[in-house]
């Protein structure tokens, strides 16, 4: 990790935070736990991935092809801006989105409970810092954030994490009479656990300013893809960021077409996407979503129901009934796209530049490129999404008194506990052990040097003691350093405190919890720190120290 280096932030918005000091610095996405060999390729050696998309985003002339080879018809722009203005109402940006040279930068994500993870709002700042880079070299671009509310597994919508000034995790939950096949962003959220969220934000200095927000947003009879949106609006205000609902019937009237040539050419795209994920997997990758020969690239939406599809003996069949390929062409408006088809769909819809996506998303893309090219004969740019770490000025602190380093706190509060714990021994015992370990390990080392001479198979059973003699030794002193910290009860403290911040339940922060405890911790300037450190020309994970 790099040096932290003092900045300020810009201004806030009014009565939620004054202008934020902060410090940066920047962490390899190699040095965070369960990074894909995919993605650190995508991000740091392009050129062994390029092969699986279109464009390097990392090349500025990238945009500048990806924009010729847009070819958007003007009645479909009018259609979609008619469209989006019923959803979003009147703004420079839909102004903007209707000339025919405009390109959208597009992002999206499921329609979690209060907005779902961190990285959510990552992702709507860097379509946003995107669009406004491309408006300055010349390209008009809108950002458009695309709400991902077909997906039917309501057990990845319906909860949130957040933390009070402990830093322990809090999980908020709403519950569902309605079915496991309802599209989640349709699903009244009845009883939205807005006093819990209250309550656990209630020591944050503005902490009843983002409980008020949330409670306007989750208005009584709400659905979670309308709250989310509201929320989404009111965290990212004026930022000129347009919503689009693929369940809106006018969207699904848009998407039918290509719905239509995807089922007809079914077989062949479903060859072309075993083929790409041999490809994927014979190049030391993943395949990030499973396919096979049964597999269906459209679910049926009948009623409140998303209903699973399978191919089969070249038609489909749900658990109820088989569809012949002429029935589904002919209930177009009533399909949903899995999430390789999803993006084209999406594209097809939308003039997309780029898309901005996270790693699972960027891995999905390389199997989705085949249906790209058939499909759309195009593939907009793909770029990785900003994400950040956010850490106190009480965090920095207690990382520098035990030094250590955000990678440390990879390791869960236990690995963090085993690590202050060996900081705590007493300087005498500490250098006691070691100067036992220097002395055992060379004592050890000529040993083996006399018994290699004298008998080889002696010198290999040497090597062996050397190890386990010198684990014992480390053991010991791990056992020494616990003791101590059994008697620091701060320390203990300590250790869950930067823990729970960083690494919740062994989950990367921006992964686990929501955006809200940070907005009640910090007020809404927040935003206006985060988007200015979205450095589209940088690769790392940024780590932020907020006060």
């Amino acid at each position: 990790m790099k040096d932290l280096a003092t900045l300020e932030g810009p201004g806030a918005s009014a009565n939620l935070g004054p202008a934020l000091i902060m410090e940066a610095a920047c962490l390899r996405h190699t040095e965070i736990p369960h990074t894909s060999k995919l993605f650190s390729d995508f991000q740091y050696h392009f050129d062994r991935v390029s092969r699986f998309y279109s464009y390097h985003p990392g090349d500025p002339a990238a945009y500048v092809a990806a924009a010729k080879e847009l070819a958007y018809p003007a009645d479909r722009r009018a259609e979609l801006v008619t469209m989006l203005r019923a959803r979003n109402g009147n703004s420079a940006s839909l102004d903007l989105l209707a000339r025919p040279e405009t390109v959208a930068v597009v992002t999206g994500q499921q329609v979690g409970l209060f907005s779902g993870p961190a990285y959510t709002i990552h992702k709507a700042l860097t379509a946003v810092r995107l669009a406004e880079q491309l408006n300055a070299q010349g390209i008009p671009a809108v950002p458009i954030f695309w709400l991902a509310t077909e997906d039917h597994d309501f057990a990845e919508v319906n909860h949130s994490y957040i933390f009070g000034p402990d830093h322990r995790p809090v999980a908020l939950k709403v519950d569902s009479q309605n079915g496991t096949e309802r599209p989640g962003g349709t699903i009244p959220v009845v009883a939205p656990p807005l006093d819990q969220l209250r309550e656990t934000l209630a020591a944050f200095p503005f902490g009843a300013d983002v409980a008020g927000m949330v409670a306007e947003s989750y208005q009584p009879g709400a659905t979670l893809g309308a709250a989310f949106q509201a929320l989404l609006e009111r965290l990212l205000a004026k930022r000129g960021l347009l919503f689009i609902d693929p369940l809106d019937h006018g969207v699904r009237r848009m998407a039918a077409p290509l719905l239509r040539e995807a089922l007809r050419d079914g077989p062949k795209l479903q060859a072309m996407l075993l083929e790409r994920n041999r490809e994927l997997e014979a190049a030391g990758y993943h395949a990030q979503v499973h396919v096979e020969a049964k597999t269906s690239l459209v679910f049926l939406l009948e009623g409140e129901r998303r209903i699973t599809l399978r191919r089969q003996n070249g038609d489909y069949a749900s658990k109820d009934r088989h569809y012949s390929t002429a029935e589904l062409m002919d209930q177009a408006e009533h399909l949903s796209p899995n999430a390789l088809l999803r993006p084209v769909v999406q594209d097809y819809i939308l003039p997309t530049l780029a898309y901005v996506g996270g790693p699972a998303e960027l891995a999905y893309m390389a199997q989705s490129q085949t249906l790209y090219q058939d499909l759309l004969h195009r593939m907009p740019v793909m770029l990785a999404r900003s994400g950040f770490t956010l850490l106190d000025s009480r965090t920095s602190k207690l990382m520098g008194k035990y030094q250590l380093t955000l990678p440390n706190l990879f390791h869960g509060e236990d690995g963090v506990r085993e690590l202050i714990a060996r900081k705590l021994i007493p300087p005498a015992v500490a250098r006691e052990f070691e100067k036992i370990q220097t002395a055992t390990a060379r004592s050890l080392d000529e040993l083996a040097v006399t018994l290699h001479s004298f008998d080889a198979t002696l010198a290999a059973a040497a090597e062996k003691s050397r190890a386990k003699i010198l684990y014992q030794l480390s053991k010991l002193e791990g056992k020494t350093g616990r003791e101590t910290l059994k008697r620091d009860q701060r320390a203990i403290e300590d250790a869950s405190y930067m823990s729970g911040l960083v690494f919740p339940e062994k989950h990367l922060q921006e992964r686990f919890y929501s955006i809200l405890p940070f907005v009640a911790k910090h007020g809404l300037g927040l935003m206006d720190t985060l988007y200015a450190n979205v450095n589209l020309d940088c690769p790392d994970h940024k780590v932020l120290v907020v006060n």
